[in-house]
């Protein structure tokens, strides 16, 4: 659960960000390609577009604070989803730390040990969401 310090610092940072989406984008993925090489045979189709996607699913979960629970549908298909696309469980920590590499680019000395922790478990939060409707079985 998402303190509302937490939420203040998301929202601040992000208006930051969101501005320059594009950009963001381009940087995320060309870190997340360095960080691990194989996960660039994962994008078939148009990186521009990919971009657009990130940034959207993002502003999802940032305008959805407080509320992270509400989006949990969402994110649950989302995960099921990269299922499709051979996505594995320990590929979500690349993208965590291209995610959190990329917020540090971007914002400068406006991210503090404070902004990364409120990134760090937002990110955790909602990756443990897409992990578990993707990796764990279906009770019922």
């Amino acid at each position: 659960m998402l303190t509302p310090k937490e939420i203040q610092l998301l929202h601040r940072t992000w208006s930051h960000v969101a501005p320059h989406a594009s950009r963001f984008a381009e940087i995320f993925y060309r870190r997340l390609f360095d960080l691990d090489p194989t996960l660039r045979n994962l994008f078939k189709n148009d990186m521009q577009e990919q971009g657009r996607k990130l940034m959207e699913m993002m502003n999802i979960a940032i305008n959805g604070l407080p509320c992270l629970e509400t989006l949990r549908p969402d994110f649950e298909a989302l995960g099921r989803r990269h299922l499709e696309f051979n996505v594995t469980a320990d590929m979500y920590d690349a993208v965590g730390e291209a995610l959190l590499w990329t917020l540090e680019q971007a914002l400068g000395e406006a991210f503090t040990p404070e902004v990364e922790a409120a990134w760090a478990k937002t990110y955790g939060t909602l990756a443990d969401v897409m992990k578990s409707a993707a990796y764990e079985p279906v009770s019922g």
